[in-house]
């Protein structure tokens, strides 16, 4: 009972302890901050690495692309039943984008795809915004500009399709804040968010602008692509739904080699943006349908002088799997599927296709940014033993403190040692005394890694306001737009065991030396 009684009175009133448990406190957080930050950076790479591919890639790595891809995709479905859920071809290109009327010109990564079916492969769905709030409406076909008009009441309004799906998301969403946003003319609104264009002439019904030229195929731009970010973190839309962009592609032979038909300019209109949160991807894509794309870009089926007809071709063709089923096992179906593909088309292969269909690689997602989610992973590793040798600190101070605590109190150890303390027991209180001192200070570090960790964003805010040059997350250079702010609760219990285990290692040298302390010495002890 006296071990447990003098462990409290000195944690309580030897106030050099507080250095102790205050040492262990900030390495606890700063390992917990660390390891939550660095380990959030590595999922969120690979939810989004997972989210913006598929299950299993089928790639040749050429702009090129190669043949028969229509055919492979319904070979699987055929054969695959129980294991692929859908599989739907890509298109991958460089161009040139510029908004009509604008001298707003960027290049873009094109990407052509079938909507539909590229949505049922990855989350593709959850990143494009008016999707979001007037669901059913985001198409890459054909579209006029849709405009907002005033009722009898002179309240600005929407298209009849757009006000049922924002209503029909409003029903989905009760629970949701009435969002409300500005138009053009002053001192009216219209119901729900985004950017739409207003009829000039007040009473004109909600509607499509009509007009020679005005029907065009639609186009998805990235959101940092086309739009401004806030202090805020928001976007501001300065292009309104339906905007015609102009886009402009360089068609490539089978060979590899420009076309001799030039560049091909489209003009297309803005049917909504998508934001992946990666802003490698959101700054530089545009999405166009798959095959308007492969028509621009010479991919298509082509007569041959000599007769004949050059099969499509598609960059990627991209693979969903069924629920549960093990992604590892299912690449080597796929692979072994494939193998028996080409057997069927090597009687009427040309030389040219047979060249592009060599270069066929099949991966899962993972071994596909394999080199990334690998670098970052040791990169986690390095810096959590970096920090963690910056940790030793708090052992080595333990040990310190408590050296002197021993030498402050050798009469009273004589004195509990003359009235039948047993060495073991004296070395106790201070192995006690460690144990306590790490058990407060994980306590207290685990509770503020943790609030910093959730408030990480906020803090980088403040910092920010307080001066731009104190902003330390960037998504220009991070990748993501966000610092990673979950907690990983696993891995922080682990730290609190290590700060425990640390500091009662850092007590057992002092308690050692105080269990030999011999009573008659530390009675004569001044």
């Amino acid at each position: 009972m006296y071990k447990l009684f003098l462990t409290c009175r000195y944690l309580r009133k030897k106030r050099i302890a507080i250095f102790a448990v205050i040492s262990v406190w900030l390495c606890v957080a700063m390992e917990v901050i660390v390891i939550s930050v660095m380990g959030g950076f590595l999922d969120t790479l690979k939810e989004r690495s997972r989210g913006l591919l598929s299950d299993i890639v089928v790639d040749n790595q050429t702009l090129v692309g190669f043949p028969y891809y229509q055919g492979f995709c319904d070979h699987l479905k055929r054969e695959l039943p129980d294991i692929v859920g859908e599989a739907t071809p890509v298109i991958y290109n460089y161009g040139i984008m510029r908004v009509e009327g604008e001298s707003f010109t960027k290049p873009v990564r094109v990407v052509g795809i079938r909507l539909d079916e590229y949505m049922a492969v990855n989350d593709f769905k959850n990143s494009l915004y008016y999707e979001k709030y007037y669901p059913g409406t985001t198409s890459l076909k054909p579209q006029y500009q849709p405009l907002a008009g005033y009722s009898e009441q002179d309240v600005a309004i929407l298209p009849p399709d757009h006000e049922a799906a924002f209503a029909r998301w409003k029903t989905a969403h009760p629970d949701a804040e009435e969002l409300q946003e500005w138009v053009r003319r002053p001192g009216v609104r219209y119901p729900g968010p985004g950017s739409f264009r207003v009829r000039e002439r007040p009473g004109d019904p909600p509607g499509y602008e009509t007009g020679e030229g005005e029907e065009a195929p639609g186009i998805i731009p990235g959101c940092n692509l086309i739009n401004v970010r806030g202090h805020d973190g928001g976007f501001v839309r300065e292009f309104h739904r339906g905007a015609k962009l102009v886009l402009t592609v360089l068609p490539l032979t089978r060979g590899g080699s420009l076309s001799a038909e030039g560049a091909t300019t489209a003009v297309l209109r803005c049917s909504d943006d998508s934001r992946t949160r990666v802003y490698e991807i959101d700054s530089m894509c545009v999405y166009v349908d798959f095959a308007l794309l492969q028509e621009w870009l010479s991919m298509s089926p082509m007569e041959l002088e000599g007769g004949g007809v050059t099969p499509a071709r598609a960059s990627q063709v991209l693979v969903s799997l069924a629920e549960g089923v093990d992604i590892t096992q299912a690449r080597s179906r796929v692979e072994m599927e494939w193998a028996r593909f080409l057997d069927g088309l090597d009687a009427f292969l040309s030389r040219e296709d047979a060249m592009l269909l060599d270069y066929v690689t099949i991966e899962t997602w993972e071994e596909r940014q394999v080199q990334f989610i690998a670098a970052v992973e040791k990169e986690k590793i390095l810096v959590t033993l970096l920090f963690g040798v910056i940790s030793l600190v708090a052992v080595v101070l333990i040990g310190c403190i408590f050296w002197m605590i021993v030498y402050q109190k050798t009469r009273d150890i004589g004195l509990i040692k003359s009235i039948g303390a047993s060495s073991a027991g004296v070395a106790t209180i201070f192995v006690g005394f460690g144990l306590a001192v790490g058990v407060l200070g994980a306590l207290m570090g685990s509770v503020t890694g943790a609030a910093f960790v959730w408030n990480i964003n906020d803090i980088q805010s403040a910092l920010e306001y307080i001066h731009p040059q104190l902003r330390v997350w960037s998504p220009d250079v991070y990748t993501f737009d966000t610092i990673p702010s979950a907690v990983k609760w696993g891995e922080m219990m682990w730290i609190c065991v290590v700060a425990v285990v640390a500091s009662v290692l850092g007590a057992l040298i002092p308690a050692f030396i105080a269990g030999r302390v011999w009573p008659v010495k530390a009675l004569r002890y001044e």
